[in-house]
């Protein structure tokens, strides 16, 4: 599951692999299991075998490794050889336990970001063993059939990171913040590639070098390469500006945040820890935090809201990309931050799907949802409502592509009210080729909640002149028959409507 652990044969010849805190839960685990399958206390076993019962309960609480003539003795009491005692083997029923402490879960997740401390868990592995095997087995089995990778676990584990700070650090908005004071202390000026690249190169003796097809050919989907031991950051020629300002903040950010394990790549080819994808995260956010800077942004965002119609909202959001030098991604990522933090709209979502003209599939390649899990939302498996603004924004732009009139990012907006839910929300998004993947679509979005505080906050939400549809979550839930855009029949939708009879029908007959 997920890509850590390894087959059963692998067991007898990689035993080398634990941590020395996992081979003290294993031994632990397993002094405890055998004496209770011989029914005795930590009061017997200290008695029968002259150890402690407080350091027989740190022994079994993973806190403690005995030495030998301990673990001798306490073998002896239980009438099991040394060597049975101390092999990493344990029964079958404990088996994903073994499984668990064999992998990097407990070493890679920063389970403290998440209020757990890894001694919390380790006693819950000891004091409950078999029910949170059972557990561990049921996790593993989810990963399994839905094919989750170690990747989308990390993945999942920083949106959830993500969405409990609603999106906003404080930390990194200071780090950003010094920077820019000794950088760049003239609040009205803009950070430039060419500035940024100017300081690697004198601050951090960077080499900051272009590539194109020619030169790294088997590079070009890439924004970007660091090849450390030479100091060297290769970036893709065909990135715009905004994109190669965007790259170069990022590569500022991992030296000012003094990131430890960071990835080398833009994208991801592999990713070998949490930390790197956390590294990443932190990277980008403080990228975006010194190419808009709050002292810009915030001014720019109250007028936004303040604004009485959509068409005047809209040009201002154009203008924002403008006056920022900012990709569509991080204009709506930095909104995203600012929103519930200085403007409290804190129920609302961010998403990213990725699309190849002609083809009838779109990728959510990235989600955010604050305060909630709001739909539209990630579903495997179903197609997506082709309704939402996200999608039909990349059908038009596919469309103005082939008649070659593209000359700007598109920006639409709508009202979207769920079929099956009271749910309305109010959901702009922006869409243009993904460089350097240029027979690759992407649409970014930021959808907002329409409820007392948004609808109170932002003065344009009440212009009849926004377009305004239902939609739903998918088209296999979907009841609206008469969708010219459906792209699947409403499978689940008749397998619900078909147990409601059925719970009917038993109800009539007096089954409850």
């Amino acid at each position: 599951m997920f890509g850590w652990y390894a087959t059963a044969g692998e067991y007898a010849t990689r035993t080398m692999d634990f941590s020395s805190s996992s081979i003290r839960i294993l031994f632990g685990l397993k002094l405890r299991q055998l004496r209770l399958d011989k029914a005795l206390t930590q009061y017997d076993l200290a008695d029968m075998s002259g150890v402690s019962v407080s350091y027989i309960n740190e022994i079994e609480k993973g806190k403690k490794y005995p030495k030998t003539d301990k673990i001798i003795a306490l073998a002896r009491a239980m009438g099991v050889t040394y060597e049975a005692l101390v092999s990493v083997q344990l029964s079958k029923k404990m088996e994903p336990i073994y499984e668990l402490l064999r992998s990097n879960i407990l070493r890679d997740l920063p389970l403290s970001m998440f209020g757990i401390e890894p001694a919390d868990l380790l006693e819950l592995l000891a004091n409950a063993p078999t029910k949170l095997s059972a557990f561990i087995s049921t996790i593993m089995e989810i990963g399994r059939q839905y094919n989750l990778s170690v990747e989308e676990f990390y993945f999942a584990v920083l949106r959830t990171y993500v969405e409990m700070h609603e999106n906003y650090f404080a930390d990194i908005e200071e780090v950003a913040d010094t920077f820019l004071a000794n950088a760049s202390p003239d609040p009205t000026s803009q950070l430039t590639a060419e500035f940024l690249s100017q300081y690697l190169r004198e601050q951090h003796g960077y080499t900051v070098e272009l590539f194109d097809d020619q030169s790294h050919p088997h590079l070009n989907s890439l924004r970007s390469v660091l090849l450390p031991t030479e100091k060297k950051l290769l970036v893709n020629q065909t990135l715009t500006l905004d994109q190669r300002a965007f790259t170069l903040g990022r590569e500022v950010g991992f030296l000012c945040l003094n990131s430890k394990e960071r990835p080398l790549t833009s994208s991801w080819v592999e990713v070998r820890s949490f930390d790197q994808v956390l590294t990443n995260f932190q990277a980008s956010y403080f990228s975006g935090a010194i190419l808009m800077r709050k002292d810009r942004v915030l001014p720019l965002m109250e007028h936004w809201l303040n604004l009485p119609t959509w068409a005047e909202a809209e040009v201002a959001l154009e203008q924002m990309l403008d006056q920022l030098q900012a990709t569509p991604e991080t204009l709506l990522h930095r909104m995203s931050n600012f929103l519930p933090h200085y403007f409290g709209i804190d129920q609302l979502f961010f998403l990213r799907f990725e699309h190849r003209p002609g083809n009838t599939e779109f990728d959510l390649t990235k989600e955010m949802h604050l305060a909630r899990l709001h739909s539209p939302h990630g579903i495997s498996g179903e197609h997506y409502c082709r309704r939402w603004v996200s999608l039909s924004i990349l059908t038009e732009l596919a469309e103005k592509q082939k008649l070659d009139s593209l000359e700007k990012p598109l920006l639409r907006a709508q009202i979207s009210d769920y079929i099956d839910s009271r749910n309305a929300y109010f959901i702009f998004g922006l869409a243009r080729p993904l460089t350097p993947m240029r027979d690759l679509n992407h649409s970014v979005s930021l959808g907002i909640l329409l409820n007392e505080a948004s609808q109170k906050r932002i003065k344009f939400l009440n212009d009849p002149a926004i377009n305004r549809r239902d939609v739903n979550e998918s088209c296999e839930r979907c009841r609206a028959v008469d969708c010219l855009e459906r792209s699947a029949p409403p499978t689940l939708l008749h397998k619900r409507e078909r147990i409601q009879t059925l719970k009917g029908a038993l109800h009539e007959l007096g089954v409850r």
